[in-house]
Formats: structure tokens, sequence, C-alpha cells
């Protein structure tokens, strides 16, 4: 992760214990990146007062904006015990994800630090919240972290799809393999590669009669191990830090992240929008609910963000 050098955390505007920032100065301390930390505010009353003219919406607003950018510094300040250079950035808008991933685009930043929590999972399918945006639409990596320390010599979880032949999946795997790699030396940690594959079809076991649900998963489990063998070795990972199961992969991920209790998952997200993403979902997003730990999600090379259209 040396190589993410322009930082952006998101300030969380409901709390004075700002995970992400601690994270993203535990991380500056490592790597001298540069942080910035944000926040997005927005309040609906100011502009929907008629009683005010245009020119004093926008004094009202400026006033928030510097009432809010003062409570950041002083945020700042309280979790910066090394005064670590942090550049403070407070913007008003209406949709916080697009204003992150705006800056994203026009300042070049190369990681987004935010945190996160559990997701009312009714209320998912019909507003998507902003974390989820900015997984789908942003076209830097984002660490999603949680109350989860790093300890020395301990263990990151890249999660791969070792069994696609698709060029995308196949490109995602080395990249999230070699970030893994990238920050287990930054932080002194362990790389562990979990994969998960689908168990036999149950509309085939039900239609042939003849079909072998047994000797299929058998077959399933030595390919995969095969193939997961083949690229741990190319990075040299250990053997025994590797992980094939049977069985949906946000559940796989989740359990060997937790037997081996990782402080970090390292997974990648294609980006997938619109209704297909309602309804379907993307594997990180998943998982993120799931875990106890933060999350890393990559995007494959050539992501463009619908935002830069």
């Amino acid at each position: 992760m040396e190589k993410h050098q322009n930082i952006l955390v998101i300030i969380n505007p409901t709390t004075n214990d700002q995970v992400a920032l601690k994270r993203a100065i535990e991380l500056a301390k490592r790597t001298n990146s540069k942080l910035t930390a944000f926040l997005s505010i927005f309040d609906f009353s100011y502009e929907m007062t008629t009683i005010l003219s245009s020119h004093e919406r926008e004094i009202m607003r400026n006033s928030v904006i510097a009432d809010r950018k003062a409570w950041v510094e002083e945020i700042v300040t309280e979790h910066n015990p090394d005064n670590i250079d942090i550049d403070i950035r407070v913007l008003w808008h209406n949709r916080p994800f697009e204003a992150i991933i705006n800056q994203v685009i026009e300042h070049k930043f190369d990681l987004v630090i935010k945190s996160t929590h559990q997701h009312d999972k009714l209320k998912a399918v019909i507003f998507t919240p902003t974390d989820w945006h900015i997984l789908r639409k942003c076209p830097c990596p984002v660490l999603l972290v949680k109350e989860h320390h790093w300890p020395e010599n301990g263990n990151i979880l890249a999660a791969v799809n070792i069994g696609s032949d698709e060029e995308e999946h196949q490109s995602l795997n080395k990249i999230i393999t070699e970030e893994a790699n990238n920050l287990a030396k930054i932080i002194n940690a362990n790389v562990h590669l979990v994969n998960s594959f689908p168990g036999t079809p149950v509309n085939i076991a039900i239609e042939i009669p003849e079909f072998n649900a047994q000797e299929y998963n058998e077959n399933m489990l030595e390919n995969h191990k095969k193939l997961m063998a083949k690229h741990a070795e190319k990075f040299n990972i250990k053997p025994e830090n590797t992980y094939v199961r049977e069985g949906l992969a946000e559940d796989v991920i989740n359990d060997v992240a937790s037997e081996i209790d990782a402080e970090l998952v390292v997974l990648g997200t294609i980006g997938r929008t619109g209704f297909s993403a309602a309804i379907i979902g993307n594997t990180a997003e998943h998982v993120i609910d799931q875990l106890k730990c933060d999350v890393l999600a990559l995007k494959p090379l050539g992501y463009k963000s619908p935002l830069e259209d």
C-alpha cells in the first residue's frame, strides 16, 4: 500500500471517535502518505427557506461550513498526537457519495478510507447506503474500517475468484494478491488466500438421477485446489495459508476470516450498478456487513467511474 500516497479519509459527522481517521493516520506514519480529512454536509432547510435571499442563504451555508470545519480541526488535533500534516476540506453537497467520488477524480486520490456499520437489509434494496455507492463507483481502492486493531504479525485474507476464466477476474486476482502482499510488508502481517466454489446445482441433481453429486463436488474441489496452489506459488504464499471451500463467497470469506482472526480482508468489486446491483448485490457488500474486520475493495484495471462521464 506504499503506492497509495494521496489518501482521502472520510470524517463521520455523527461521532467524535473517528475510526477511519485513526486508521489513516496509522498508515500515513508507516508510508509517509499525504492525508486529507473530508466532510460533506447539507441541510435541506437552508435550501428551502423563502424568507432569505440567495445571497443570505449562501452566507448561512458558509457559516455552517466554517463551524463544521472548526469541529473537524478539533477532531484531527485530538486524533493526531504526532502532528502529521493533514489537510481539511468541508463541502456543501446533498449527495455525500458524489462529493467523495468527485474529490477522488478531481484531486487524484489513490485511496479512500471510511468507517462503516451494519446496514438495514430491507432498506438496502431501496436506499443504497453511501458506502455501497462508493464501492460501486469510486475509481480508486476503498478501505472500509471497523473497530478492529491491526496487530503485529496479524493476518490479511485475500479473497480470490480462482475458478473464473474471465480476464477481468484473473486480473483482479493478481491485483488483490499483490495488494495484500504489499500491505503485509508495511504492517508486518501474514497473507492468506481464500476461494469458494458452488456446490452441485440442485436442478441437475433432480433432473438427472444418474448424476453423481458427490463425485462432481470432489472434482470441483480438487480442480480449485490445484488452481489455488498454482496461484499461491506465484506470489510466494505458503500452502498452509490457502483455503478452498464449497459455499457462497460471502459465507466462506466470513468463516475463514473469523477462524484466522483476520485484521483485513482484501477483495475485488466489479462495480455493478443499476437494477441488477440493487437486486443481486455485490459479494463485497454482503461480506462487509458480516465481517468484524476491515475490508479493502479494489477495482479491476481500466475501471472508469460513471461519475467521470
